[in-house]
């Protein structure tokens, strides 16, 4: 299926939390504030969620005069991957990761943290870069960037729920779901939120982390980088970040927190650098690692696929 069908599809599935939501919060009259609301988002997210989460972590353009070798390495590895050259951009925190954002390829943006930039070698920090690279290439970012807002929206909404149950005074001529009814839809859908959110980003980790591979050549470096990232999140140093943008990152930001793992958005990293080490299940030794990329690409496509 089509990236843009994808994107209808998590739209549709966003819109259908937000109804349920606006039926719940007040009647009919609520369902269509929150179906107006709804389309007001779609056209907002798709034209500025960029701007939103770059604003979120505080990021700020890193012009070339200041990283005169970052811009480089960037510029080379965008040209191997067939990109234009994206905006980068660094958020002003010291726990490492990075993430990629913008509605297309011609406005792709790729944000770093000074972490991230202290942390890494060269090949390490090229691996990240390329696997960033690899969600703008594989036109990725657009989905992850407006289920994050549409995310955080429906969280606020469930909250303002939850408000309203306990202290409004709703006409229930307008219909509703009563008062149990709102509570547990204000509790259900940031859940379900969360789920639409794992379903985007853990099949295309897999196929970003596979387009690195091909750009640099050498994926060995971006499996030290995820066991470095990895490492420093399960100390506790990770970036301060929403759980609505938390699947955008290259490493899940909310892993070290507790019950983080019950709903996270990413795959496990250990079967990460496996598939880029070509090591096979439980030891089994290298494999060949063309047949591996090739391999990682088919069963990232086939099991995003299996989600339409």
């Amino acid at each position: 299926m089509g990236n843009h069908i994808k994107t209808v599809f998590l739209l549709t599935a966003m819109t259908g939390l937000f109804l349920v939501l606006g039926y719940a919060l007040g009647g009919r009259s609520g369902m269509i504030i929150a179906l107006i609301l709804a389309f007001a988002m779609n056209f907002f997210s798709y034209w500025q969620s960029h701007t939103i989460v770059l604003k979120m972590y505080r990021a700020q353009p890193l012009d070339r005069a200041r990283e005169p070798g970052l811009h480089d390495t960037v510029a080379r590895l965008a040209r191997q991957a067939g990109l234009p050259m994206p905006r980068l951009y660094v958020i002003p925190d010291e726990a490492p990761n990075a993430f990629a954002t913008g509605r297309d390829p011609e406005h792709g943006v790729v944000a770093v943290t000074q972490g991230l930039l202290r942390l890494m070698n060269q090949e390490e920090l090229e691996g990240v870069l390329a696997h960033e690279l690899g969600h703008i290439k594989n036109r990725d970012i657009l989905i992850s960037t407006i289920v994050a807002t549409m995310a955080g929206a429906i969280m606020f909404v469930a909250s303002m729920a939850r408000f309203s149950a306990f202290f409004g005074g709703r006409d229930n001529e307008e219909g509703g779901l009563g008062f149990v009814g709102v509570i547990l839809m204000s509790i259900l859908a940031p859940m379900a939120a969360m789920v639409v959110q794992m379903a985007v980003s853990r099949s295309r980790e897999y196929l970003a982390d596979a387009t690195a591979a091909q750009v640099t050549g050498r994926p060995q470096g971006l499996a030290s980088a995820l066991a470095k990232l990895g490492e420093y999140t399960h100390r506790g140093a990770t970036v301060d970040a929403n759980p609505s943008t938390a699947h955008m990152f290259i490493v899940n930001p909310l892993s070290g927190r507790q019950f983080a793992g019950l709903f996270s958005t990413h795959p496990p990293l250990e079967e990460r650098i496996r598939r880029l080490t070509g090591a096979g299940p439980s030891g089994a030794g290298p494999r060949d690692s063309t047949g591996q990329k090739s391999t990682m690409t088919e069963q990232s496509r086939a099991f995003w696929d299996s989600l339409s």
